[in-house]
């Protein structure tokens, strides 16, 4: 007995030997154990929830390597022996290995989670699910490609070469593809900075309709005479848009002119009657009234109001409105409507065209 526990292996005694499983069974129990209470303490997902990060953290744990956690404990108990180099650089590389991937594992799901946490609102309305689909994708093959060449690199080959010709296969395809690209990063811009979204009324350029679809590639508009309209997703981000969606309330400035004839005490009230008019529409907020200046063949009076809903049925309702009033208190004070005229004055002639009394 006493032999036997004087004996070495490794040059490690049976004591050492059982200090270090020990600490590994220790460590690897703890593991287990810690695991499972997170798992079963972190709210479960359930069809019908919306975003939760507790139960993204759930998903984390859970997808915690079990061969990960053995490797981990193995690697834990020899830390208190003194192994040969080649047992202890394998015994190391394997838990680098390991570690890399769990990495990976972890950093996979919290990546995928961050993009759909910051994407949900928009692809719960709009049809972006297959553009979120491909930036999970491409983040994943990041995310896997990172860790191979960090595991290349720890287990000492030299991955200068692979990273080289990795950059230039990727600047092939750019260029290969770089329309597809531009109008893909222009997607996701349109996402992230959001200056329309699906049912949104847009203007750009000479085109103006309703969002229907945004796509990976093109943003299709449903112009007001009813064809659909395919728009690159660069061309939109690069040119000024106008959102009428997300208008508030619509500015309306009209322009009166009344005839030259109109008497001043007619002119200096119609200010108080148009403001009276509007007024008096609940649907308008009233902001000013001038009389501007001395047009070519009017004297012009300017009056600004809002309408107080962003409608266009609305807009042109109120207006209406109001224009009807205007036209019957000018037509009951006797205020006449001015309209492009001219006045041609003509001199008498007769005298000029009188033959000369002879001598």
């Amino acid at each position: 007995m006493e032999e036997l526990l004087a004996s070495e292996l490794y040059g490690n005694g049976l004591s050492d030997w059982a200090l270090a499983s020990l600490i590994a069974v220790a460590v690897f129990i703890a593991s287990l154990l810690v695991r499972w209470v997170l798992v079963h303490r972190l709210p479960a997902s359930k069809p019908d929830d919306e975003f939760h990060w507790p139960t993204v953290f759930r998903e984390v744990v859970a997808r915690i390597w079990t061969l990960f956690l053995i490797i981990a404990s193995i690697y834990a108990g020899t830390t208190f022996l003194d192994l040969p180099a080649n047992i202890q650089s394998l015994i190391h590389s394997a838990f680098v290995i390991a570690l890399f991937i769990q990495g990976a594992l972890w950093a996979d799901r919290l990546a995928s989670a961050f993009i759909a946490w910051r994407l949900s609102p928009l692809t719960a309305k709009t049809a972006m699910r297959n553009a979120l689909s491909l930036i999970k994708s491409a983040v994943r093959l990041v995310i896997w490609l990172v860790a191979f060449l960090l595991i290349f690199e720890n287990l000492g080959f030299d991955i200068t070469a692979l990273v080289a010709g990795l950059g230039i296969g990727g600047i092939a395809v750019a260029l290969a593809a770089q329309s597809v690209l531009g109008d893909l990063f222009s997607s996701l811009s349109i996402v992230l900075d959001r200056p329309f979204e699906v049912g949104d009324f847009i203007v750009t350029g000479n085109l103006s309709g309703t969002v229907e679809r945004i796509g990976v590639k093109t943003t299709r508009i449903r112009s007001l005479t009813g064809e659909q309209i395919a728009c690159s997703n660069s061309d939109l981000v690069s040119s000024r848009i106008q959102n009428y969606k997300r208008m508030t309330e619509r500015r309306v400035v009209t322009v009166l002119g009344v005839t030259y004839d109109t008497p001043r005490s007619k002119l200096e009230r119609i200010p108080g009657f148009v403001k009276d008019i509007v007024d008096v529409e609940k649907m308008a907020r009233f902001d000013r009234a001038h009389f501007r200046s001395f047009g070519d063949s009017a004297l012009e009076f300017e009056l600004v109001y809002w309408v107080l809903n962003p409608d266009y049925t609305v807009y042109m309702d109120v207006q209406q409105r109001i224009n009807f009033a205007i036209f019957r208190i000018f037509e009951e004070e006797s205020i006449e409507f001015a309209f492009p005229s001219r006045t041609l004055y003509i001199p008498d002639l007769k005298g000029a065209m009188t033959p000369p009394v002879p001598a």
